[in-house]
């Protein structure tokens, strides 16, 4: 299974300190599952992209929304565990443009993702998002990386 991350604006640079911290975590993603990042100038193009990916299963659009389910890490893991055991080849979890997605491209994703009710800049939600997916690979493989909480 391949997941990308992906987000809708000007491409990061290295001079982006958040960058250098989200290329860290997926390469250690990448020990479990490959895992790749990409950015679209726009919505079209990056809806364009996604309609030119093939394999024997569908892509799978994840797109953030502030209005999307929110999950737990465990939740979260348990979910791309799911669709692993299912026979997703490809999940693209997209950060959308500024002014939030389109209603058609909402409708068509699989499912809509929340980080939660605050407004995030686009290089903190890759971040973020970053970490989750090296967290869920963590806690499907049984890694100490997370330890969750107890009690």
């Amino acid at each position: 299974m391949v997941l990308t991350l992906v987000h809708i604006g000007p491409a990061a640079t290295a001079k982006d300190g958040s960058e250098k911290l989200v290329q860290a975590y997926l390469e250690r993603s990448a020990g479990f599952g490959r895992c790749a990042s990409e950015s679209f100038r726009s919505e079209a193009a990056f809806r364009e992209w996604l309609g030119r990916q093939q394999g024997r299963t569908p892509v799978w659009p994840v797109l953030l929304d502030s209005r999307g389910k929110q999950m737990s890490s465990e939740a979260f893991a348990g979910w791309i565990g799911a669709r692993r055991d299912e026979g997703v080849q490809h999940i693209v979890f997209a950060i959308g443009p500024a002014d939030g997605w389109s209603e058609e491209a909402r409708t068509s994703a699989r499912l809509l993702l929340s980080l939660g009710p605050m407004t995030l800049a686009h290089s903190l939600a890759r971040l973020v998002m970053a970490e989750q997916i090296f967290r869920a690979y963590a806690i499907l493989t049984g890694h100490p990386y997370h330890c969750g909480h107890t009690g």
